[in-house]
């Protein structure tokens, strides 16, 4: 059997979209290859692949023992991509984002869900050929449809009309995430219900925590903040809404977006480049707030053109379902373990 070795503490951290990428590659593996793949879960053992998840400083020790066998690394974000999240001095910050390069420097090959760092991380000076693009996916059995009179019984459950028209958010409560407009639009609009599901994972480090916090407290009366949601419960709030909405400013590949595609909901992004790259075609787009709310109302007021963007968010789920990425997962590590 392949030994591979997982490095990770994506998931002490709850409320994150790495944790949650993590925990569904693991459920995968073990799920199709259990007769093929020992996993091991942070463990110092000798192994054929030693998969880094996380760039916990214990792992890049790690890095220099040879029983380690071949050093992927998953990258979930880049230096620039950091910006708006975390609040940290600018001397700690420049310490911090050299690190995270020279993580990815020590391994034999890195895998990136978002294929435009590719090109960044080119610059950096980490070579091409040693750079593998494989996204995000999402399990069916976990984030499923549901018809119309379970989502009537949902909003009912959770204090809501049949009737209310709903849209949701979910993710870290981050300025990046678009969380102000996101409020804005709920204030413009008092008839329309929004819920965001999730919380301040890294506390008050957490960007524009004292605007966002007083937010969070005090949101208008149509706006509801849950806090982190379990993930087992997510797809209960995915399947009680009429409308997926992210309006972050910089995004890697949000798992909440697969998300909503696979409960089958319309889904309204802003207009950023790396969407135009992975999931042109299945989601309506903004450019500003002006254009937000144009949208939020002309999706409204067009019932079919919500099910025809239903309709669409399930073709894209099964491009990033399990099934398919398991195929594509398989062939990576069995590849990579003949060039140990």
């Amino acid at each position: 059997m392949l030994q591979i070795n997982m490095f990770s503490t994506a998931d002490k951290v709850k409320g994150q979209g790495v944790g949650s990428a993590y925990d569904e590659l693991i459920a995968m593996l073990n799920a199709h290859f259990s007769n093929e793949f020992d996993i091991r879960i942070n463990d110092w053992i000798s192994s054929d692949i030693s998969h880094y998840h996380t760039i916990n400083p214990t792992f890049y020790i790690s890095t220099f023992f040879k029983k380690r066998g071949r050093k992927i690394g998953y990258v979930h974000f880049l230096p620039e991509t950091l910006e708006g999240s975390l609040k940290m001095p600018w001397l700690i910050r420049k310490f911090f984002y050299r690190y995270v390069i020279a993580f990815y420097k020590r391994m034999d090959h890195i895998v990136v869900v978002n294929p435009m760092f590719i090109d960044k991380l080119a610059k950096y000076g980490i070579d091409r050929d040693k750079i593998t693009y494989i996204p995000n996916f999402v399990s069916k059995d976990e984030f499923y449809p549901a018809n119309q009179s379970q989502q009537s019984m949902l909003k009912q459950q959770f204090g809501y009309s049949s009737d209310d028209f709903i849209v949701l958010g979910t993710g870290q409560v981050q300025t990046r995430k678009g969380i102000l407009d996101f409020a804005k639009l709920a204030r413009k609009n008092p008839t329309i219900q929004f819920i965001w599901a999730g919380g301040f994972s890294f506390g008050q480090i957490t960007d524009g925590y004292k605007e966002l916090k007083q937010i969070v407290d005090n949101p208008p009366q149509n706006l509801s903040f849950p806090g982190i949601v379990d993930r087992k419960k997510l797809v209960d709030f995915y399947n009680m809404c009429d409308l997926f909405l992210l309006p972050s400013f910089n995004e890697l590949f949000p798992m909440s977006v697969l998300e909503a595609f696979s409960c089958g909901k319309p889904v309204l992004l802003r207009n950023l480049d790396l969407y135009k790259v992975i999931i042109e075609g299945y989601y309506q787009s903004f450019d500003d707030f002006n254009q937000l709310n144009d949208q939020l109302h002309r999706l409204i007021n067009d019932p079919k053109l919500l099910v025809q963007m239903g309709k669409k968010s399930i073709e894209a789920s099964n491009y990033y379902s399990e099934d398919h990425l398991a195929k594509i997962w398989h062939s990576f590590y069995i590849e990579q373990a003949k060039k140990g």
